[in-house]
């Protein structure tokens, strides 16, 4: 049986000093190194919490930046290509103008050589025309 006697208040005593040391040199610092981690923590997630902001408002800038410039890549390369077709146009007019030139030279050309050549077979058939009765006839006209 248990017996109530001297030692049973000095293992209380024991137990209470134990307690008392123990809280001081284990407890309470360890305690203490929790709170200060889950305090750091918090700070980490605010700290993540602005730098998500931050990047997300960097994105938008980005984002509108890159708009803008395609709007300018776009607007410059109808520019280029608008100058481009209007020189095409341009050349393509003028080659075709000097070819309707040349076609008219050349008609022109052909309508006199034809001209001269009906003018030259007109003279020479009534030559012919008398030679070939001649001939036809056997006497001379």
């Amino acid at each position: 049986m248990v017996t109530m006697d001297i030692t049973l208040f000095i293992q209380i005593v024991n137990m209470v000093v134990l307690m008392f040391l123990l809280n001081g040199v284990l407890y309470k610092p360890i305690r203490k190194i929790i709170r200060e981690r889950s305090e750091k923590l918090e700070g980490m997630q605010e700290e993540i919490l602005d730098f998500e902001k931050n990047a997300a408002l960097r994105q938008e800038d980005v984002d509108a930046k890159m708009a803008q410039a395609s709007g300018r890549a776009k607007r410059a390369l109808d520019s280029a290509r608008a100058d481009a077709q209007k020189a095409g146009d341009e050349k393509l007019s003028a080659i075709k103008a000097e070819v309707e030139a040349e076609r008219d030279k050349k008609l022109a050309d052909l309508k006199s050589q034809i001209d001269s050549a009906k003018t030259s077979l007109h003279d020479g058939l009534e030559g012919f025309a008398s030679d070939m009765a001649s001939k036809i006839l056997g006497r001379s006209l």
